[in-house]
């Protein structure tokens, strides 16, 4: 399959120069952000990254989505397992100057799913029980995360849209969080970059109902007294390279 990539003068940094490996489609994304100082989220993050800040502040960032057609490089969809409910929550890091993500949790209501995740990256994957319900205009999302070794956090919101769809400008915050094109993770005690692609965000604002959220639980939770910002998208397909190591 070969797809030639139309916007690429948003990424901060060329497309890889070897193939992608794996595409998806993410659905009824909500960006829910909130501040965090960033001596605070430095202690939670490898010692070979930086916390990346936006006027001197660091972010924190909820993201529920739906992923289907999930599939390798010129092949079908996985059969039963191309699509799921995933849960981010992250932070901005750079290394070297180039930057990027750092999960600190990546729930998914699929086992399969976070069995593979698990056996060929790195990357913080559990199991959660998870469930969408789409009631247009409102989505509705929980997760109740049940892997033995992890906190059992949990996320009950329900979300929609509130403006027109547009693109965010390039100086501002929300272009800063979202156009992003590439992970860090630590494997074997080595750091690994994981780099992805797509076209620029066409978002909106949005409105939520926090019914439940006991996510990133290192976190004080008077953190998540202040107001989120908050952003939407319909519709991204994404492309997804190899975790690649460092040097």
């Amino acid at each position: 399959m070969t797809v030639d990539f139309v916007e690429v003068e948003q990424r901060p940094f060329p497309l890889p120069s070897t193939p992608w490996v794996m595409t998806q489609t993410w659905d009824n994304m909500l960006f829910a952000h909130w501040p965090v100082p960033a001596h605070f989220l430095k202690a939670y993050i490898p010692g070979t990254l930086d916390i990346d800040t936006f006027d001197g502040t660091a972010w924190l960032g909820v993201i529920p989505f739906h992923a289907h057609h999930t599939k390798l490089r010129g092949m079908p969809p996985f059969p039963l397992y191309h699509s799921y409910l995933e849960l981010n929550v992250r932070t901005y890091v750079t290394h070297k100057g180039i930057p990027g993500v750092y999960f600190f949790s990546m729930d998914a209501n699929k086992w399969p799913v976070v069995l593979g995740a698990k056996m060929g990256t790195s990357l913080p994957y559990k199991h959660a029980h998870m469930g969408i319900r789409v009631k247009d205009p409102v989505v509705h999302y929980k997760s109740r995360r049940k892997h033995p070794d992890s906190p059992k956090e949990s996320f009950h919101v329900s979300y929609k849209q509130s403006s027109s769809i547009y693109l965010p400008a390039e100086d501002s915050l929300e272009y800063w969080l979202l156009e992003r094109y590439c992970l860090w993770t630590i494997k074997d005690s080595a750091l690994f970059r994981g780099d992805i692609h797509h076209d620029r965000w066409r978002i909106t604002k949005a409105e939520a109902t926090f019914h439940d959220n006991t996510m990133a639980s290192f976190l004080p939770r008077y953190y998540f007294k202040s107001k989120p910002i908050l952003h939407f998208s319909g519709n991204k397909n994404v492309f997804i390279w190899p975790l690649k190591k460092t040097r």
